[in-house]
């Protein structure tokens, strides 16, 4: 999955001489916590709310509210925005966008076509979308862990063949490299847990766990 299938397109931005008490306005409108400072389309900074706080005098100062509500409307974007901002374009793998952001201990991407031309945005959150919707979190059947301790050529056919001659849909498959052995989770479109089950102790399969999730992911888990 790359990043313009997860990436919201419906932006908020605001421009670098808009004053800081206006952005604060915009943030709380749209309920958001950070905006992408355009100049016409290009990206030319971002402006958090953790930027603003830092940049905010504290309850600590000598100054009165009036004073500080003076320097939020003399403060524009420009004077405290990030300006080297970390951007990913729409091509780039899901995985790439979250490394960048761990790499770089940022939780959002502005996505940029050549130019840094603004196109999107892509978050944690969307991120977390994606793993969801990869797991099947939300789609109903039988979900199987089968741990491989001898990862040769053949085993996910071996294990796809099983069900296939069974009439069984796979709705998803991954698989997870561990220490010494690999992790296979699959998504299976059945409701028949101990079938399932069943049918890989005949093949000498290890099974670590089977779920059933009949409507919703917060059913029944049977562990072996």
């Amino acid at each position: 999955m790359d990043v313009q299938s997860y990436m919201s397109t419906d932006l908020v931005t605001i421009q670098p001489s808009t004053k800081i008490i206006e952005a604060l306005d915009l943030m709380k409108e749209h309920k958001i916590h950070r905006l992408p400072v355009v100049q016409g389309e290009t990206i030319v900074g971002l402006i958090t709310e953790g930027i603003i706080e830092r940049n905010t005098p504290s309850s600590m100062t000598s100054l009165d509210m009036h004073e500080v509500n003076y320097l939020l409307n003399k403060t524009t974007v420009s004077d405290i925005m990030e300006k080297r901002v970390v951007t990913i374009n729409k091509e780039a793998l899901l995985e790439e966008a979250a490394v960048t952001m761990r790499e770089n201990g940022i939780s959002v991407l502005p996505v940029v076509e050549p130019g840094n031309r603004l196109i999107g945005i892509i978050t944690e959150k969307d991120i977390f979308s994606a793993f969801i919707d990869v797991l099947g979190y939300y789609t109903p059947g039988v979900r199987v862990v089968v741990n491989i301790h001898e990862d040769k050529k053949g085993v996910l056919e071996d294990l796809t063949d099983i069900f296939s001659d069974e009439n069984i849909n796979i709705q998803q498959i991954a698989t997870y490299r561990k220490m010494g052995y690999v992790q296979v989770v699959i998504q299976l479109e059945s409701k028949d847990v101990e079938g399932v089950r069943a049918r890989l102790e005949q093949q000498s399969y290890e099974i670590r766990s089977i779920i059933n999730k009949p409507e919703r992911v917060y059913d029944v888990m049977i562990r072996v």
